[in-house]
């Protein structure tokens, strides 16, 4: 067989390799979210947490637990969490620390992700304007939403010079800190943030925040992934298999081409 049939076999062989092993890996991330979604979907039908202390210690085994605590907003403190998108429109989500009531000085705050708000520059957003105030200033305030995870932070996501000092660049952040935040306020932090999702009631409707909804508990688009996978497979194999064939009938004798000549006659 010459060098460029064997070369090119070799490939196709290859490439139908890298295409199977591809489209078993989506399948495995298929399978991986259906587990994720049966633990999110799980966490959440359970009954909600009045008491951050009925929450797991574990932030990675509360994440997706209701929750639904009463305190005061913080909104002196405030953190905007930038370069965060809605229906492709670019802003910043809103953190704020909630005080719990009846709690003494040295229980942590809860921080809470009160929404996405539009910003043109995706940095800068008035909070005063945000402000969900009750009708009576000193009233307390209910949280009704659900516990994520902070992740850590990559090292190249370090604050500024001025967001350590205090400044005014240490309310705006790319990656939420909860040790930032408590290093700033002067007070303990829960390792936690809480999406909320309610309303809070006798708040002006335009000064609330579009509210971070649930993920999605959909399979995405993994298994598409892999049947294209498998079906780039069979192309390479269909193709080099219509090669082989088209190179064997080449190497077959050419058939003698039938006669014209007239049979002769008999006397």
């Amino acid at each position: 067989m010459p060098r460029r049939y064997v070369v090119f076999s070799a490939f196709a062989i290859v490439v139908a390799a890298v295409c199977v092993r591809l489209g078993f890996w989506q399948l495995s991330r298929l399978h991986e979210r259906r587990a994720r979604n049966a633990v999110v979907a799980a966490r959440l039908s359970l009954p909600e947490v009045a008491s951050t202390r009925a929450l797991p210690t574990d932030t990675a085994a509360a994440r997706f637990r209701r929750v639904r605590l009463v305190g005061r907003f913080d909104y002196a403190n405030e953190v905007v969490v930038m370069a965060r998108t809605h229906e492709g429109s670019p802003g910043v989500n809103v953190v704020t620390p909630l005080r719990l009531a009846g709690a003494d000085s040295t229980a942590p705050a809860v921080l809470v992700n009160r929404g996405w708000v539009y910003s043109p520059n995706g940095a800068t957003v008035a909070l005063e304007r945000w402000r969900e105030k009750p009708a009576a200033p000193d009233s307390l305030v209910t949280v009704a939403g659900f516990v994520e995870e902070i992740a850590p932070r990559p090292a190249r996501f370090a604050p500024s010079a001025s967001a350590e000092a205090g400044g005014a660049a240490a309310r705006t952040v790319l990656w939420l800190d909860d040790r930032d935040v408590a290093r700033r306020t002067g007070y303990a932090v829960a390792p936690y943030v809480v999406l909320m999702e309610n309303a809070v009631p006798g708040a002006l409707a335009d000064s609330v925040p579009v509210r971070v909804p649930v993920p999605p508990l959909d399979e995405g688009p993994h298994f598409g992934y892999a049947l294209q996978w498998f079906s780039f497979a069979v192309i390479a194999l269909g193709g080099l298999g219509l090669v082989l064939v088209g190179r064997r009938r080449e190497r077959q004798p050419a058939r003698p081409a039938p006669s014209t000549r007239p049979a002769a006659r008999r006397a």
